[in-house]
C-alpha cells in the first residue's frame, strides 16, 4: 500500500521530531551515561563508547551513578584538554569510531552552559562521542523588494563537504571554534563562504537562537545556533568563497517554504528558516494548526 502523501505542516513536524529525536521514545537516551567534568555534567557518552574509554583510567573514571568522568587529578582546562584530545587521537588511529573518520582540525569548547567558563576544548569531529554541546552561527540573508517583498538567499552546499554535500543550506553558517566570539564567526563565515564584506555582515541583527538533540550512528549532538537576520542590498548578489558552496540561490517566500520541507535542504538549517518565517508572519497561528508545535520544537532544552 502507498503511503499517505504528507501535508507541508507534517512534513515540517516529522523535521523537528527526527532533530530532536534523542527525546523521543525508543531513543538511546536511557542507556546513555552522563560525562561528567568537575562534577557537572557536560554531555551524554552512548553505551558503545563506553567500554572504549574504560582502556584510559587515567583520564576517565569507571562508570558510577550512570555516570562517566574526567579524572579530577584532570583539575584545569590545559591538562583536560590534552588528556582527552591524546584519546581521541589514539582512537582515530585505531578507526575505531566513522566520526573520527571526519577529524577537522577544529576544536570546540566544552561547558555545562554557554554562559559558563568552559572546562575543556575538544576535537569537534569528536564531539558526538560525548554528547557534548555544540554552539554555532546561522545567518538567514534576505532582500526586500521595492513592493516590500522579500526573498532569501539561500546557498547550495559544495559536492564535496563532508556533511550534507549538495543540499540547501542558509546564507552562510559555522561551528562557534574554541577562542571565537559569536561575532567574529558571524563576520568570518559570511566572508569566506559568501564574499560578504564586513562593512554588511556587521549589519545582521541578533534575532535568538534554535537548539535541538538529535542522534545517530555517530553519536549524540546536542546543538545550539544562534541566528541571525541580514538584509543585503537588492543588487548585491554573495560571491562562492573558500568553495564551501557551489552557487546561491534567491527564492521568493513561497519557494523557500517548499523546499524547508524537501529532501533537498540541510535539516538544521531549515529549522533556522522555519524561525524566520515565523517571526516574520509568514506563519500565523490562525492558519497553522500546528504553529505551537513549530515554537517548541525550534526551542528543545539541551
Amino acid at each position: 500500500m502507498t503511503a499517505p502523501l504528507l501535508s507541508w505542516s507534517e512534513k515540517v513536524l516529522r523535521l523537528l521530531r527526527k532533530m530532536d529525536n534523542f527525546n523521543l521514545p525508543g531513543s538511546s537516551r536511557a542507556q546513555c551515561l552522563k560525562f561528567e567534568v568537575d562534577g557537572v555534567q557536560v554531555g551524554w557518552i552512548p553505551a558503545t563508547v563506553v567500554p572504549v574509554l574504560s582502556r584510559f583510567p587515567q583520564v576517565f573514571t569507571l562508570p558510577q551513578r550512570g555516570a562517566v568522568a574526567l579524572c579530577p587529578s584532570l583539575d584545569t582546562y590545559s591538562s583536560r584538554s590534552e588528556a582527552v584530545h591524546d584519546v581521541i587521537k589514539a582512537l582515530r588511529e585505531e578507526n575505531h569510531f566513522t566520526c573520527l573518520r571526519g577529524w577537522r582540525e577544529e576544536k570546540y569548547e566544552v561547558r555545562a552552559r554557554y554562559c559558563d567558563s568552559p572546562l575543556l576544548c575538544m576535537e569537534r569531529a569528536a564531539t558526538s562521542l560525548f554528547g557534548v554541546k555544540r554552539y554555532g552561527v546561522h545567518v538567514n540573508g534576505y532582500t526586500r523588494g521595492a513592493d516590500g517583498a522579500i526573498s532569501i538567499w539561500l546557498a547550495r552546499r559544495s559536492p564535496t563537504k563532508q556533511t550534507y554535500p549538495g543540499k540547501l543550506d542558509n546564507l552562510a553558517a559555522g561551528g562557534l571554534a574554541a577562542g571565537s566570539s559569536v561575532k567574529q564567526t558571524l563576520i568570518k563565515e559570511c566572508q569566506e563562504e559568501a564574499c560578504i564584506p564586513e562593512c554588511i555582515a556587521e549589519t545582521a541583527q541578533p534575532v535568538g537562537t534554535i537548539s535541538y538533540t538529535y542522534e545517530d550512528e555517530e553519536g549524540v549532538f546536542p546543538e545550539s545556533q544562534f541566528v541571525f537576520d541580514l538584509q543585503l542590498p537588492v543588487h548585491f548578489r554573495p560571491q562562492i568563497g573558500d568553495g564551501e558552496v557551489q552557487d546561491f540561490l534567491l527564492y521568493p517566500i513561497e519557494q523557500a517554504k517548499d523546499a524547508l520541507v524537501s529532501e533537498d535542504f540541510k535539516p538544521n538549517s531549515a529549522m533556522v528558516l522555519l524561525d524566520f518565517l515565523i517571526r516574520n508572519s509568514y506563519i500565523h497561528p490562525d492558519s497553522e494548526r500546528y504553529y505551537q508545535e513549530f515554537v517548541v520544537g525550534l526551542h528543545r532544552p539541551l
